[in-house]
C-alpha cells in the first residue's frame, strides 16, 4: 500500500515493509515512479535511524527497482552529525550508481518540531553547516549532470535559506521532478510571478488584500507585494509572518502552518 501510495500522489516509501515477492510484482505491473526515503546508504546506519532491524538489507530493493526500469525519485533527510558529511558524499555516490533510472537525489533537512519528550537528541543545521551540504550537493549535481546530460542531486529551498545563498534559477531543477520534497518551488514561484506580471492587464480598482505565509517565504513574498504595489498604486498587499506557535519556531515552512496560529496571529487586524 505504501508503495501504490508512492505511485499515485508523490509519498514516499522507506521499502522497509516489502518482501521481494512485493518487488518483484512493482517490476511487473512497471509502477514507476516510486519515491523511496533512503536517508543513507550505510545499512547499520540506516538500521539505527530507522529503529528497524531490516531497513539496511532491504536497500538492495533500490537496485532491484532500477535494474527493473523502475524509476526511482530518492530523498536523504539529513540530520546533523549523523547522515550528514561523509556519511552524505557516501550515499550520493552509491545511488548515483544506480542512474539513470535513479532519476533524482533530493537532500532536506530533518524538521523538529517543539514536541520532542523522550525523543533521540536532535537539532537543525547551522549556517556553515547547511553551507557544506549546498557545496556538497552542487558538488556532486555538477559532476553528475556531465556525466548523466542532467542534474540529479538537489539540496532543498531550505538548505540554501539556512545558509543566506541564492536560490538557483528555474532552469537549474530541470523537470521538477523533486518540487513536492521542497526542491526548486521557490524558483518555479519566482518564474511563474514573472509570467504572471507580464500578463496582467490594467487595474484602477482600490484593494487591499492580507497574504499569510510562514517565515522562510516570508521576505520572497513581500518582495513579490512590492513590485505590485510598484506598479498597481491602487492596490496594498500587507504580507503577514506566521510564527508556527503550535509545532515550535523552528519549524518555519509555509506547509505547516496550522489554523489556530493564522486566526490567533491575524485576529484584530484589517485583512481587507
Amino acid at each position: 500500500d505504501d508503495t501504490c501510495m508512492s505511485f499515485l500522489f508523490g509519498n514516499y516509501t522507506t521499502l522497509t515493509n516489502l518482501k521481494d515477492g512485493d518487488i518483484e510484482r512493482i517490476i511487473k505491473m512497471h509502477i514507476s515512479p516510486i519515491n523511496i526515503s533512503v536517508h543513507t546508504t550505510n545499512p547499520e546506519l540506516r538500521v539505527e535511524m530507522m529503529g528497524n532491524p531490516s531497513a539496511g538489507e532491504k536497500l538492495r530493493y533500490i537496485k532491484m527497482l532500477t535494474d527493473g526500469g523502475i524509476k526511482v525519485n530518492s530523498q536523504l533527510v539529513l540530520c546533523p552529525g549523523i547522515n550528514d558529511g561523509e556519511e552524505l558524499e557516501r550515499s550520493i555516490r552509491d545511488l548515483s550508481a544506480l542512474c539513470p533510472n535513479l532519476q533524482s537525489i533530493a537532500v532536506v533537512p530533518v524538521g523538529i518540531t517543539k514536541h520532542r519528550d523522550g525523543l533521540y537528541p536532535l537539532r537543525t543545521f547551522t549556517a556553515e553547516e547547511a553551507k557544506r551540504v549546498v557545496e556538497i550537493t552542487e558538488r556532486w549535481g555538477d559532476k553528475l549532470g556531465e556525466e548523466q546530460e542532467s542534474r540529479i542531486v538537489y539540496a532543498s529551498d531550505e538548505f540554501y535559506l539556512l545558509a543566506g545563498l541564492p536560490i538557483p534559477e528555474p532552469e537549474f531543477y530541470g523537470d521538477f521532478d523533486q518540487l513536492d520534497n521542497g526542491v526548486g518551488l521557490m524558483a518555479l514561484l519566482k518564474q511563474e510571478f514573472r509570467a504572471a506580471m507580464m500578463q496582467a492587464g490594467e487595474f484602477q480598482e482600490e484593494k487591499h488584500i492580507t497574504v499569510a505565509t510562514g517565515e522562510l517565504a516570508y521576505p520572497m513574498l513581500c518582495e513579490f507585494a512590492q513590485q505590485v504595489m510598484e506598479r498597481y498604486p491602487m492596490v496594498r498587499i500587507s504580507v503577514e509572518k506566521i510564527v508556527n506557535d503550535f509545532f515550535g519556531h523552528s519549524v518555519t515552512v509555509a506547509g505547516l502552518v496550522c489554523g489556530q496560529d493564522l486566526v490567533a496571529q491575524l485576529k484584530g487586524k484589517e485583512l481587507g
